[in-house]
């Protein structure tokens, strides 16, 4: 391939990827982002937010989906959240949600800053979206972004014993529950710049 610069995938292109490849990506804008693995703090984090979600999301009726499940934030952006809620009729072979009404992240040393400036920014793009949560995995924190009555995007930050709304299915979380059998380190831990470029050539030739 030598020095020659790759060309931009298309929405196209980036499905058929992921029909095949072993790993999940992320696109944003024709570039095309691996997701790395996650630790078992992640893990247990993303696990306690769906394990009291979905049963009542089923009730309602909604969809709670976890992290394997991909959402269009926008016609050149698909992401992977760690939760989402889905309030919006789903086929049951859908590979795509659409219309979300509550969006989790939990951050990790490589996507906190994706998770509080670039997905911020799409997520609230979304007509139907009412809040988006920022779990932190560091700390007892949970950033929350939300609209109001006005339609409004407001913010708050919530710690220590806070119970977090979530907005469709008339339910609060608790920070024990989302922190729920996690060791929090002792000692701040550096946060990365954020995304790493997949290094798949949009190029190959077969």
């Amino acid at each position: 391939m030598g020095d020659a610069e790759p060309r931009r995938m298309t929405v196209e292109d980036y499905f058929r990827l992921e029909e095949t490849s072993p790993i999940r990506h992320e696109y944003v804008a024709g570039e095309v982002y691996a997701m790395s693995g996650a630790t078992v703090r992640h893990n247990r984090i993303v696990g306690n937010i769906f394990t009291r979600l979905f049963p009542v999301a089923r009730a309602a009726p909604c969809d709670a989906f976890m992290n394997d499940m991909r959402l269009e934030a926008a016609g050149d952006k698909y992401y992977y959240p760690d939760v989402m809620v889905v309030c919006t009729p789903v086929s049951e072979l859908d590979v795509v949600a659409r219309g979300p009404c509550v969006v989790v992240e939990v951050t990790s040393p490589s996507t906190a800053r994706i998770d509080r400036g670039e997905k911020l920014d799409a997520y609230r793009q979304l007509a139907t979206l009412r809040a988006y949560l920022i779990v932190d995995h560091r700390r007892r924190r949970v950033e929350r972004h939300w609209r109001d009555v006005a339609g409004d995007w407001q913010r708050d930050g919530l710690v220590a014993e806070g119970r977090v709304p979530i907005p469709c299915l008339g339910v609060e979380l608790t920070l024990d529950e989302i922190y729920e059998r996690v060791e929090l380190p002792a000692v701040a831990e550096p946060e990365s710049v954020g995304y790493e470029v997949d290094e798949y050539d949009a190029d190959t030739d077969e």
